[in-house]
């Protein structure tokens, strides 16, 4: 194979369709445009209008906000990560963490980390690392003979 042979595969590419070219073109005279009016010409950006009436989105309540300081985690269960010993992706002897649980292909990213949920069942011993945990989830990790980590809850001094 030389350089000068490299081709993309047959139907790869498109060729660009150039508009406004005469009617024979098919995409002639109006360019794929409809026939007048506002959206026909250039620079429009109408989205939200709806012809002068009240839009839907001015209509409606506006309610709740959005914490842009919250956390937001990662969510495993107990199920997923015994799956994933059960398939020697994890070291049940080694401390299982955000990253051990990235590098296993059991979570695809971290976010503000990872989460323990209650959903299946442990039975290997493990020792887990993890910014939180529902009750439940800790009860059957205890329940299983291992151990889990979380960072220290602050509370408020009174």
């Amino acid at each position: 194979m030389k350089l000068n042979e490299i081709k993309d595969n047959e139907g790869a590419s498109k060729d660009r369709i150039r508009v406004g070219r005469g009617i024979g073109s098919g995409k002639g005279k109006t360019g794929g445009r409809g026939v007048k009016g506002q959206k026909a010409r250039s620079g429009v950006a109408i989205n939200g209008f709806e012809g002068g009436q009240m839009p839907i989105y001015r209509r409606l309540p506006k309610r709740g906000f959005n914490n842009i300081f919250a956390s937001e985690f990662t969510t495993v269960s107990v199920g997923r990560i015994q799956t994933a010993i059960d398939a020697k992706k994890l070291d049940p002897k080694a401390t299982i963490d955000a990253a051990a649980l990235k590098a296993a292909g059991v979570i695809r990213r971290l976010k503000d980390g990872v989460r323990i949920l209650s959903d299946g069942e442990l039975t290997a011993k493990v020792s887990i690392e993890a910014a939180g945990a529902s009750k439940a989830a800790v009860e059957k990790i205890e329940k299983a003979g291992g151990s889990i980590k979380l960072p220290a809850v602050e509370t408020a001094a009174e």
